[in-house]
């Protein structure tokens, strides 16, 4: 079964998965992903139905997102064929030059190709230390890269906070509001560095991000309990020193120096 077959059924998929759970969607900006064309998508992750949530962003324009993604995904039976299919690319932290390559040839083939540079779940929900990959595919192949907030998903199934030994960050309430902000496109700046360009993407993905953050409808209630959101923002979830504690972060992940920088945030 091809991309052509299988993609429409993972895309049908999570959508029904959506509708179950009475998901109220929004996307804002999608108009900044190309109808046609290569193109680099840098979103925020802050929950595990990310992929789902630009996965239908990318279809409201006739897209198919081809995603990094950890490459233990193809290990499960009856996965690895799809996945391969779906042209998705296998990441192995240990050695992650190949998913670069894959990516490359991806890119020069006209794709769309979705990437989180964060390399992992943001336990603080603000914008981590990030990975200095997707500036350097911009550097090579001149693409486009979108930045993209993703915002409401932490509220169904994410990482939290250890309690009494356990983490349960699974809550199938019916009914959340799902965000997905598109900001316009970015272009590697000549002459620019990776650390520098990763910066700069840093700086606008936390502007995206918090802007979503802040409205009225995704703020607790007060005197609410709120470890989906974030503590410098009045929430309860880890402050960034305590999400270093829990986070996985490669060492040669650059540390953030955009967001909230104080010791409670």
């Amino acid at each position: 079964m091809s991309s052509d077959r299988w993609y429409p059924l993972s895309v049908a998929a999570g959508r029904v998965a959506l509708k179950a759970l009475d998901v109220r969607l929004r996307i804002e900006g999608e108009q900044h992903i190309p109808a046609a064309g290569p193109a680099l998508i840098a979103a925020t992750h802050v929950s595990y139905v990310d992929f789902i949530k630009l996965a239908e962003t990318a279809r409201r324009r006739g897209r198919q997102v081809r995603f990094f993604a950890r490459h233990d995904l193809w290990h499960p039976p009856g996965l690895s064929r799809p996945m391969t299919s779906m042209r998705h690319i296998p990441v192995d932290r240990a050695a992650p030059a190949g998913a670069f390559l894959a990516a490359r040839r991806l890119l020069r083939d006209g794709e769309l190709v979705g990437n989180f540079p964060e390399a992992g779940i943001s336990y603080s929900f603000t914008v981590r230390s990030m990975m200095r990959g997707t500036s350097a595919l911009a550097r090579d192949t001149g693409v486009p890269v979108i930045p993209i907030a993703l915002w409401g998903g932490q509220r169904i199934y994410s990482v939290g906070r250890p309690r009494m030994g356990k983490v349960n960050r699974r809550d199938f309430t019916r009914g959340r509001r799902l965000d997905v902000l598109c900001g316009p496109p970015m272009s590697y700046d000549a002459g620019a560095d990776l650390d520098s360009w990763t910066r700069r993407l840093g700086s606008v993905l936390t502007g995206l991000l918090e802007e979503l953050q802040g409205r009225p409808e995704h703020r607790p209630v007060a005197g609410e309990y709120a470890p989906w959101y974030p503590a410098h923002l009045g929430g309860h979830a880890p402050t960034r020193r305590e999400a270093e504690r829990l986070e996985v972060v490669p060492r040669a992940a650059l540390r953030p120096d955009w967001g909230p920088m104080s010791d409670d945030g």
